[in-house]
């Protein structure tokens, strides 16, 4: 018996970030492409007013819209507004001020309580400015720490993947000055359990191969430039290994250079840069930032609120729709890994049904 594709689209949430950065335009830009519609029911967390000021800038975009208050009037075949806020807001693009934190919480904490409760399946999150979104109910150093904080997670990983390769972060948004002192044994097993669970659950590899990164040039030259290679890094390595394929530690430099990511279905970075220079060079403009270790999906573009080109309809949406398709995957991997778990026997229909929306999208193209 066929599987019905309708039945199993999953119903997709879009925080709007800050509402003077290009988080509002990349969003149209994405939902006007039918795929999504054919693929998902996308429900964006803003408000008309707020979508109306951008669409104006975008007269190509083929862009309809249901706008709804609550769930029970939710569209399977348009694009779902859900109306956050009801007041006329000065959108200035381009602008860093108070305005754009406040509504891009605004509409962060409705999206992520909708996830919460199961009204959505996944949930992307347009880009936010770090500074101006802090307030009392918003003291964290972006998105991950905020969902670890809001969702219970004891732990969770900051995750970029693309086709080609995906780094974990150890540390996230950490002075380089600190970077050492964050470095422990603890931590790194942490993240290395988080990343293997996720590349099985969420992205169907049965046994995946991870690769750690050094802190040091030349992984320390066995002790001559720096010690936490011998003494933290290889240890937690040594006993991550009795439970997962893991490797290294690999000097970082030669590592990307030789192209070795390419042989590794998930990379352990120690620091910020280390990490997502060379991805943001190597991922081709189609990296994602995806949560891992929640108990629900969130993905994210690879870039930021982009103020210098916000509102001049020029914004490249490649990224946010890579994370759309992402969040889409995941929500559906998840949902047949589970499946499989409790019936093994219904992992060739989990396979046959992510294989008919690969054909979907391809079709379209």
């Amino acid at each position: 018996m066929a599987m019905s594709y309708e039945a199993q689209k999953p119903v997709i949430g879009f925080s709007c970030g800050d509402l003077n950065g290009i988080g509002m335009e990349i969003i149209i830009k994405t939902l006007s492409d039918q795929r999504l519609l054919d693929s998902c029911t996308p429900v964006v967390f803003a408000s008309n007013k707020s979508l109306n000021f951008y669409r104006k800038s975008l007269p190509e975009a083929n862009f309809n819209y249901n706008s709804i208050k609550d769930f029970s009037r939710l569209s399977s075949k348009q694009v779902n507004i859900f109306n956050v806020w009801e007041e006329e807001v000065v959108i200035t693009p381009g602008q860093l001020n108070e305005t754009g934190g406040k509504y891009a919480l605004l509409s962060l904490q409705e999206a992520t309580k909708a996830l919460k409760e199961g009204h959505i399946q996944g949930l992307v999150t347009a880009p936010i400015h770090k500074k101006n979104i802090q307030s009392d109910e918003f003291r964290y150093s972006g998105h991950t720490p905020y969902f670890k904080d809001y969702f219970g997670a004891q732990d969770v990983l900051m995750f970029m993947v693309a086709d080609n390769m995906r780094v974990g972060l150890l540390t996230e948004h950490v002075t380089v000055s600190e970077v050492a002192k964050h470095i422990t044994k603890e931590g790194i097993i942490s993240k290395l359990k988080i990343m293997h669970h996720s590349l099985q659950k969420d992205f169907g590899i049965d046994t995946p191969k991870l690769a750690v990164l050094a802190l040091n040039p030349h992984a320390g030259d066995e002790g001559l430039i720096g010690k936490e290679e011998e003494e933290i890094i290889k240890p937690a390595i040594k006993e991550a290994r009795q439970h997962t394929l893991v490797f290294g530690p690999y000097a970082a430099d030669a590592f990307f250079a030789r192209g070795h990511h390419e042989q590794f279905d998930g990379i352990l970075a120690m620091y910020h840069d280390q990490g997502l220079i060379p991805f943001k060079s190597l991922a081709f403009g189609e990296g994602v930032n995806y949560t891992a270790g929640l108990p629900v999906v969130r993905t994210s573009p690879d870039h930021g609120t982009a103020f210098d080109i916000a509102g001049k309809g020029v914004a490249d949406h490649i990224s946010f729709m890579a994370a759309t398709f992402e969040c889409m995957a995941i929500a559906r991997q998840r949902a047949g890994y589970a499946d499989m778990r409790k019936n093994p026997m219904k992992k060739m229909s989990a396979r046959f049904f992510a294989n008919a929306v690969d054909e979907k999208i391809e079709e379209s193209e």
